[in-house]
């Protein structure tokens, strides 16, 4: 038991005069670890008659729990006082003044592409409307004519949030139709709005990522039909390219919110490896439009015989990356500084709803 006492109050020194963690971890090795001083003993307990071996087994047990706690404490100790030396030796002074070239910033290219969208589609008489990120199945599937079984929705992928008491489970929403179903239901007609926001589906790649945004526009009246529809987009495209004039063409294509419907081209070189808008034999799919499906007017309590309407949508990072040569989408969303000074806009000299 002497023996003990002594290697108890021997390691217990050591451990205090420890002076960093390499030398504190030296003092475990030599005392707990394989080949130990007190692993070592309890190694011959086996060695012991029954009532010899419980009382030094006792000892021992409680000689290497005192020894195991020191160190953890010792630990700790010195732990904070390398982290409190490290930020000491790494303190800056937040005081000094920002740099020069640090104080002006940008407006990125979604906001001000944003903007111009608001702007154009304000002057034809389109209100601003918006809705909620987190969206239930009705308004983001159901009420555009997308039943549970249709195979639409496998074209989407959606990111869920976990199922609720009643078993329904809430998304994020696909796109930003499901403002049009709000404005629908909560509106009588005649309806003229534009819904811009954020997006959300599990995709990501050069032309894809989780997050996007897009812009939606809806029209509900009496006497509404698709030539205004064609009207309506070639005067943003002319407007948003800054062009006198756009080549357009529209190509039949399946969306079950409307009908019929159709994706609009528009005429585009590509020359060289470089891409120009308004001119060439080319052409560049740009957005998706069509007549609002009857089924979606009904599910928002509209007589589709007596209401009809357009409406149409588009990627604002897709039209953004035209009009200013962004290549590759994922850098909206890198926070590059560098990416944002090249590509961003100084508040002063862009227009806005403001200034005009």
């Amino acid at each position: 038991m002497e023996n003990i006492e002594a290697l108890r109050e021997e390691v217990l020194s050591e451990v205090e005069k420890a002076v960093d963690l390499a030398a504190l971890e030296e003092v475990r090795i030599s005392a707990l670890g394989k080949k130990g001083r007190i692993t070592g003993l309890m190694k011959n307990l086996g060695k012991m008659d029954p009532d010899q071996r419980r009382e030094f087994g006792q000892t021992l047990n409680l000689v290497k729990d005192q020894v195991a706690g020191a160190i953890d404490t010792r630990k700790t100790a010195l732990e904070d006082a390398a982290l409190e030396a490290r930020l000491s030796g790494e303190r800056i002074d937040v005081t000094l003044s920002s740099r020069p070239d640090e104080t002006a910033g940008r407006i990125h290219p979604i906001s001000q592409t944003i903007d111009e969208i608001v702007s154009i589609f304000g002057e034809m008489g389109f209100a601003l409307a918006e809705g909620p990120d987190v969206e239930d199945d009705f308004h983001n599937f159901t009420a555009l004519n997308i039943p549970p079984e249709h195979p639409a929705r496998e074209m989407q992928d959606t990111f869920y949030l976990p199922e609720q008491e009643d078993g329904s489970r809430l998304v994020l929403r696909t796109h930003t139709s499901p403002v049009q179903i709000r404005t629908m239901q909560s509106k009588t007609p005649p309806i003229r709005i534009i819904a811009p926001g954020r997006t959300y589906r599990s995709d990501s790649d050069m032309t894809h990522t989780p997050m996007f945004h897009q812009v939606e526009g809806l029209v509900i009246d009496k006497k509404t039909h698709m030539g205004h529809l064609k009207g309506c987009l070639l005067e943003f495209v002319k407007t948003y390219f800054e062009l006198d004039d756009v080549p357009v063409r529209y190509r039949p294509s399946f969306f079950p919110f409307t009908e019929p419907s159709a994706e609009m081209d528009i005429g585009c070189s590509r020359k060289g490896g470089e891409l120009k808008i308004g001119e060439g034999d080319d052409w560049l799919e740009i957005l998706g439009c069509g007549m609002v499906h009857p089924r979606v007017l009904a599910a928002c309590g509209l007589d589709p015989n007596e209401y009809q309407g357009f409406a149409f949508g588009m990627g604002i990072e897709r039209i953004a990356m035209l009009k200013y040569g962004i290549p590759d989408l994922r850098t909206f969303f890198d926070t590059d500084l560098r990416w944002l000074k090249h590509y961003g806009f100084v508040p002063l000299d862009v227009p806005n709803m403001v200034r005009g």
